[in-house]
């Protein structure tokens, strides 16, 4: 048997590395072409191909500039993956001058019934704003 030269942690070093890669050289002409037949709200009526070019193109510089500027989340990303949770929509904000100054996201082991993670995040809001 060939010893590994290398840990579970090198590996996901790695692919944390070439996650965060994936949107660092976003190609502007691909996020036009990535919105082409695609519902602008889920389940909606309406796709980008139905606006115009300019309203289109103002579109596509705007999320262009939101994937480029989005916080990496790589290495959480390949952490959760790796041990198996999965993200949920639910969050915690704690807001000062009217803006979020910190957010807490949450994943869960997919068995977890929703009601106990309901009740967690609750619980961790709960326990941050008694502490404020």
């Amino acid at each position: 048997m060939i010893e590994r030269p290398y840990t579970d942690d090198d590996l996901r070093i790695e692919a944390a590395r070439q996650h965060a890669a994936l949107t660092a050289d976003l190609d502007f002409t691909g996020t036009g072409e990535q919105m082409k037949g695609q519902e602008v709200t889920p389940g909606g009526e309406v796709d980008w191909d139905d606006f115009r070019d300019e309203t289109f193109e103002a579109a596509q510089r705007s999320i262009h500039e939101l994937v480029t500027g989005a916080a990496s989340l790589s290495e959480w990303a390949v952490g959760l993956g790796a041990d198996g949770l999965e993200p949920v929509e639910h969050a915690v904000s704690l807001q000062a001058d009217g803006r979020p100054i910190v957010r807490v996201h949450f994943a869960f082991e997919p068995g977890m019934p929703e009601e106990m993670r309901i009740a967690f995040v609750e619980g961790v809001a709960e326990e941050i704003a008694r502490v404020l």
